[in-house]
């Protein structure tokens, strides 16, 4: 009868050893469930930001667009005022001519003043004849 108790022993063994195997399999299942989950769940999360993204940079493409027609509208603006900014140029260099001219009349002026003076106060005091 001792061979039935080592037939019985390793049954019970056999047993043990599926019932481990079992977990095994079961928590390595379990494992591959949570990370493929993890992962399933990381995917969701950036289909979602992807989705928020997009709808802010709609935003953006609609708020550079409007600001493309606003450059547009801009430089046509601006091109009028080119022929004001020659002017204004044309002007300025005719005033730096002006005060050149007044420069050259100041001295002038100032020449014939010390002139003037000297011809009076040569009549006021005649110098001394002799």
């Amino acid at each position: 009868m001792a061979r039935p108790n080592e037939k019985e022993a390793g049954m019970q063994q056999q047993d043990n050893l599926a019932d481990s195997l079992n977990d095994l399999f079961t928590s390595v299942s379990n494992m591959v469930k949570s990370e493929l989950q993890g992962t399933s769940n990381q995917l969701e999360l950036l289909e979602k930001m992807n989705v928020r993204v997009s709808e802010e940079y709609k935003g953006f493409g609609d708020v550079a667009s409007g600001l493309r027609v606003y450059v547009e509208k801009l430089k046509g603006k601006s091109g009028n005022f080119e022929e004001y900014v020659h002017q204004i140029e044309e002007i300025e260099k005719q005033v730096t001519e002006f005060e050149a001219v007044i420069s050259v009349l100041d001295k002038y002026v100032s020449l014939l003043e010390s002139k003037v003076k000297f011809v009076y106060q040569q009549q006021q005091h005649p110098p001394p004849t002799s």
